[in-house]
């Protein structure tokens, strides 16, 4: 059984923050930034793909109510949404989770998209006929 499954079953504590039928949100224990939250659907699904869509409604449901209590309870400024899915994308527990990092004016935190990639840029045709065909 995964951490996050433990977790959600309260085998193993943690501080959480929200909570309701299908999902819970709780501080995460390695944080990138202040109150960095974790949101995670209650049922066990390794990717978003592989969510069905009423987990997949309450869970982007629970990330904005996450996000606004996170903003209206510490003042922050803004915030930064993250979901990696799959080994490649940098996901380390296998089980859906969506990443809200408050964001504070002069937070020092370096978050930024990595450099245009040219080449990608000029086959967006090439890659738009993959894709629909």
């Amino acid at each position: 059984m995964c951490i996050f499954c433990k977790i959600v079953n309260g085998e193993v504590p943690a501080y959480k923050v929200y909570e309701d039928e299908k999902t819970v949100a709780f501080l995460d224990i390695f944080p990138r930034a202040y109150a960095h939250t974790l949101v995670v659907p209650k049922k066990h699904f390794e990717t978003i793909d592989e969510m069905d869509e009423e987990y997949l409604a309450a869970l982007i449901k629970s990330v904005k109510n996450v996000a606004k209590l996170l903003k209206e309870k510490l003042n922050a400024e803004g915030y930064n949404i993250v979901s990696n899915n799959g080994r490649a994308s940098g996901q380390e527990v296998m089980h859906v989770h969506i990443h809200i990092l408050p964001r504070f004016e002069n937070d020092n935190i370096k978050f930024e998209f990595p450099d245009v990639i040219e080449e990608y840029k000029e086959k967006l045709e090439e890659i738009h006929r993959k894709i629909v065909g």
